[in-house]
């Protein structure tokens, strides 16, 4: 298995080797390799996503990422920065799933802002375009209108196979779950998904035993407030599922804790936390690594085909939350509070 190790920008190092320190607890075959992205890839080559880093992910099986970003970087040329490289390297690899489960461990339920009635049991996927929509569609960019005022230009754009492919992930992914679909669009403003909403009923039809639902992106906001758990899984596009995820995470306690997947179509993958790179936090030992280590299981399972070694270590993460261990993100009373590496240390010791 060969694996291209990302660590990134911020905290992305910290978390990135306690995920690595669990995979190693594993005893696989793994040829692990590590390239700079992001901050550090313009730091190395002047480049967010040096060309030898886009090779080695191109010639591994999957790739496993810590954060990019860095407010030392903002003054930079926008083809420069950190995030251009995240973007670059999902649009190189054709990563148009992304996978963002929102699962509410028993012992972090007082951890969430919402009451733990509305939240106990919560376990939502929610299933994000990720190559397409209004991130990557043209034209875009600033211009000088013929009065002098500028005008900023992105473009919302869709076509029917990528909205089918991405479909089809969250129908199958449905039936080994509750066979629910939500899909989430904004259909009654935006022509692009109405078409969305269109080709979600077309593809309804091959999974009978699926049941499908639409619901207009500000209400889905609002519902994943007011009753979570109605939810299974959600489908949306590229902005409106970087913004539910956000939101999602925070039903589970702590972004700190959600994992992700982004998959081409035969499942090679992108593996990194939903949380950004924290560079306040970098180097002082108190970044929450559970998200990192839960997209390393999601590594094993989606790309490898490992369930066994999966469970094995989201058992050690649900070992090391009963037996007390919080990172700051996620403290609850009675709690053992302890850093980035003591709980990285003490899911490998839960491993064992």
């Amino acid at each position: 298995m060969k694996i291209a190790v990302l660590p990134g920008d911020g905290i992305g190092p910290e978390i990135v080797a306690q995920a690595v320190k669990v995979l190693n607890a594993l005893n696989l075959n793994i040829e692990m390799t590590e390239a700079p992205i992001g901050g550090a890839g313009y730091e190395d080559s002047g480049d967010p996503l040096p060309e030898a880093t886009l090779q080695l992910a191109r010639d591994s099986d999957a790739v496993l990422l810590g954060a990019v970003g860095d407010w030392k970087y903002d003054k930079l040329e926008r083809h420069l920065r950190p995030e251009r490289g995240l973007l670059r390297i999902r649009k190189e690899l054709n990563l148009f799933a992304n996978l963002r489960p929102a699962l509410l461990y028993p012992e972090l339920a007082g951890a969430s802002t919402l009451k733990p009635e509305v939240v106990s049991g919560l376990d939502i996927m929610i299933v994000r375009e990720l190559t397409g929509d209004i991130y990557f569609g043209q034209p875009r960019g600033i211009s000088t209108l013929p009065n002098g005022e500028r005008e900023g230009v992105n473009t919302m754009r869709y076509c029917e196979s990528e909205i089918r492919r991405i479909g089809r992930v969250a129908f199958d992914i449905a039936m080994k779950r509750n066979k629910k679909v939500c899909s989430v669009d904004k259909a009654n403003v935006l022509e692009a998904t109405e078409l969305w909403r269109q080709v979600m009923i077309e593809l309804s039809a091959e999974y009978p035993e699926v049941e499908l639902s639409h619901m207009y992106v500000d209400n889905a906001a609002m519902q994943l407030i007011r009753a979570p758990k109605q939810f299974d899984v959600m489908v949306t596009g590229n902005i409106f599922g970087d913004i539910l995820s956000d939101e999602a995470s925070m039903l589970t306690g702590s972004i700190g804790m959600l994992p992700s997947a982004s998959l081409d179509a035969n499942n090679k993958g992108m593996y990194e936390p939903s949380h950004g790179s924290a560079p306040d936090l970098a180097g002082k030992d108190v970044a929450n690594p559970l998200a990192t280590i839960l997209s390393a299981a999601m590594m094993l399972r989606y790309t490898f085909n490992d369930e066994t070694n999966a469970l094995k270590i989201e058992n050690a993460v649900k070992k090391a939350l009963a037996q007390g261990y919080r990172t700051a993100d996620i403290v609850t009373d009675g709690c053992k509070q302890v850093g980035c590496h003591a709980m990285g240390d003490a899911v490998v010791a839960a491993l064992n």
